[in-house]
């Protein structure tokens, strides 16, 4: 019989041999001699149903494109050299810039621009040779291979960069995240942050991506940090602004999720985890990345407004949970209902509003939001983590998250109940209108006007009248498995 010694050297023995043939199948990459099982590659067909971005549909592209598009074409190319000698002449505090960033980077001027952005260039200059080391030491370390290992293959399995097994972007990925969880041994790995990789993949090379998502989470500017590590005290602070937010300027169908035990929690995660990835469609999510690169994190709860704000209308006609989170989760991704510009507009004008509002800015972040340890020094884990074995009981800090959780539930409930009833208010007019040209607008939407049906909401995008009303709350506690996971 082994002791316990015995056990946890064949233990770790194993962990280490199982770590070393995940990161061999990498380093082979497309090699022939790499096994790969017949799921991990399906097939599929590339004529025709791949749009700009490498993302796959289901149905066929048109054959010749339209009189628009090719005068939108025209114009993008026009714009990549405004953008080229702007790049060249980098101001990162001039008003044009800010002004280029919200009509939407072209997307061959991402590379450089989202670069300058996140000053990944100095960065790297100023750490010669550390990202090699840190892949270095996690091939011999990281006890986060085997979940990386497993969302790589889960990541932009639609996009023709990512759906081969061990193509160049996956080996990309995979290092970039088993080299971070190095770098950063604090915060180690959570799920949400292989999205954010593959999206920097998607426009830089592996070393360029590593250091663009130590600034994403680091940096105070975007702080993703306190989204990823274990507790998520970021995402408790966002929602609670959010449900102040909610609370102010749209009573009605903060009601109505109340009613229906939608909490914020439950919609939301991939909104704040991954900057809408997945919950819109790529090409207006990539128009929100370049404006939170830009600006910070408060784009995030903005465009959570946004969202919520253009779709309040078919919100409130649906009526039960399910309807309302497939409606946010999954319709809006494949058709958001309004093109990319005019979504993009009327998000300008909701940063404005909250701004004038005060409400532009969640609370001030606590400590546990930023590293509390130095980047870059290998701190090696301990037996229970190489080993992999996970605790069955709640944590310390899931405790804290659930109460947290429920807390802001009890506050949120109070202060809506101590206003006064939303249906005895006065109806206001919201003044956000519908371009006659806008062609994306939703079938179900079709011959409905945006203006305000008798609604009580009263948050207008061009004046500044914002009156509180309310609801009553009841929600349910969300699960552990909505908070630890993306």
């Amino acid at each position: 019989m082994m002791t316990i010694d015995e056990e946890q050297q064949a233990l770790l023995k194993r962990a280490a041999e199982e770590r070393e043939l995940i990161f061999n199948r990498y380093s082979l990459g497309l090699d022939p001699s790499n096994q790969v099982d017949p799921w991990e590659n399906p097939t599929y067909e590339i004529y025709h149903i791949t749009d700009k971005y490498g993302f796959m549909h289901d149905s066929r592209l048109p054959d010749i494109r339209d009189a628009h598009e090719v005068q939108k074409t025209k114009i993008e190319l026009e714009r990549d050299k405004k953008w080229v000698k702007m790049i060249d002449k980098w101001n990162p505090h001039h008003e044009k810039l800010r002004k280029r960033v919200f009509k939407g980077i072209p997307d061959r001027m991402r590379w450089p621009a989202w670069k300058k952005l996140l000053n990944v260039e100095e960065t790297m200059s100023a750490n010669t040779g550390v990202y090699a080391k840190m892949l270095e030491l996690s091939r011999k370390y990281s006890t986060e291979v085997r979940q990386i290992d497993s969302d790589v293959n889960r990541q932009f399995r639609d996009n023709l960069a990512f759906r081969e097994r061990y193509s160049v972007k996956q080996v990309s990925l995979f290092n970039v995240l088993n080299a971070y969880s190095i770098y950063n041994p604090e915060l180690g790995y959570c799920q949400g942050m292989a999205c954010v990789a593959g999206v920097l993949l998607l426009y830089m090379q592996e070393e360029e991506a590593f250091w663009a998502l130590n600034a994403l989470i680091v940096n105070e500017k975007y702080a993703m940090h306190g989204l990823f590590i274990e507790g998520f005290p970021k995402l408790t602070r966002f929602l609670e602004h959010h449900d102040r937010i909610m609370l102010k300027i749209m009573p009605k169908l903060h009601k109505h999720f109340m009613k229906h035990n939608v909490d914020a929690i439950l919609y939301s995660i991939k909104w704040f985890f991954v900057v809408f990835v997945e919950r819109i469609p790529f090409s207006l999510s990539l128009r929100v990345w370049d404006i939170f690169l830009l600006e910070g994190d408060r784009v995030i709860t903005a465009m959570a407004i946004t969202i919520l704000y253009l779709h309040k209308n078919e919100l409130l006609r649906l009526k039960d949970m399910d309807s309302i989170l497939e409606y946010l989760q999954v319709k809006l991704h494949k058709n958001f209902g309004y093109n990319d510009d005019f979504a993009i507009e009327a998000l300008e004008r909701v940063m404005k509003k909250l701004k004038e509002h005060k409400l532009d800015v969640p609370p001030p972040a606590k400590v546990t939001e930023f590293p509390t340890k130095p980047l870059g020094q290998f701190v090696e884990a301990d037996i229970e983590k190489k080993i992999g074995r996970r605790h069955s009981e709640y944590t310390d800090t899931e405790k804290q998250v659930i109460n947290d959780v429920i807390l802001r539930q009890e506050q949120n409930a109070m202060e809506v109940q101590s206003t006064v009833s939303y249906e005895t208010s006065e109806c206001a007019t919201v003044t956000l209108t519908v371009p006659e040209d806008n062609h994306s607008i939703r079938s179900s939407l079709a011959g409905t006007s945006m203006a305000s049906h008798g609604s009580s909401e009263t948050f207008s995008l061009e004046d500044n009248n914002i009156h509180l009303k309310t609801a009553n709350a009841l929600q349910n506690t969300p699960q552990r498995e909505i908070l630890m996971g993306t």
